[in-house]
């Protein structure tokens, strides 16, 4: 929670991947504190539902349908974002996916790219983009969610996966050194499981989930809302020392 009452009223965040899991939950967690939210998503339709949440909570919305992958309509997007709403003050990079799993040896060239473009590449252009007007303003906060998974490696499922977070984790605290004297802070977070739409969308087997439970000293996969809390936290005047760090949550796991 923020020092400064109401510190969020006003501010506006652009959220990648808003239209689910861990992006729609940050968004709602940002609108109850009274924040514009920029809610950019492939997925329009989704991303429009959420936005009528976050209207109903007082807060401003601009919903953008965004690839990205494709540099120049993010550029759009954070064009759109600063007519809509004059200054961007945090960017939260949440859009990502693990692709299909994969053993090492069955990585190929196509699967390795894909999972480099949505997760370090597309963190790479919304960074890139939002930068100039933040330096403009001597301020901002950049989080990216990065994954646990970079620690392990990934063997044997998701090595691709690991190595793309594991370049958010580096790119990150690259970005927070070299702007930290002009007023940026860029962190990452990097979640153990969390119970989202993720592990469908990588074809996770039942076992693997298990397995993935069972390594928890908690019990139980993580919730979206537990992450976009932390993030509040981070881009608060209550973290103004805290920067290029990558902060686990991960119920106590992710480390046999």
């Amino acid at each position: 929670m923020a020092r400064t009452p109401d510190y969020f009223v006003g501010k506006t965040i652009i959220i990648t991947g808003a239209a689910s899991g861990i992006g729609a939950a940050t968004a709602l967690i940002f609108a109850r504190e009274g924040a514009n939210i920029v809610l950019a998503d492939i997925n329009k339709e989704k991303a429009d539902a959420v936005a009528a949440a976050v209207k109903k909570l007082g807060a401003g919305a601009l919903v953008v349908a965004l690839d990205v992958t494709d540099r120049a309509a993010v550029d759009k997007m954070v064009k759109a974002a600063v007519a809509k709403f004059g200054v961007i003050d945090f960017l939260f990079n949440s859009a990502g996916a693990a692709g299909r799993r994969a053993s090492f040896l069955e990585i190929d060239q196509a699967l390795w790219e894909q999972t480099f473009a949505l997760n370090s590449t597309g963190v790479f252009n919304c960074m890139q983009a939002v930068l100039p007007h933040m330096l403009s303003h001597d301020a901002g906060v950049i989080v990216n969610v990065a994954s646990q998974s970079h620690k392990r490696g990934g063997p044997g499922a998701s090595i691709h996966y690991a190595a793309a977070k594991g370049a958010v984790v580096t790119m990150t605290m690259g970005v927070a050194r070299e702007f930290a004297a002009q007023g940026i802070r860029a962190l990452s977070i990097s979640p153990g499981p969390i119970d989202t739409p993720f592990q469908a969308a990588a074809e996770t087997p039942p076992e693997f989930v298990e397995k993935a439970r069972a390594d928890v000293p908690m019990g139980r996969f993580g919730r979206p809302d537990e992450i976009g809390e932390m993030v509040l936290f981070m881009c608060s005047d209550a973290c103004e020392f805290m920067t290029a760090d990558t902060v686990y949550i991960n119920g106590g796991g992710g480390w046999r």
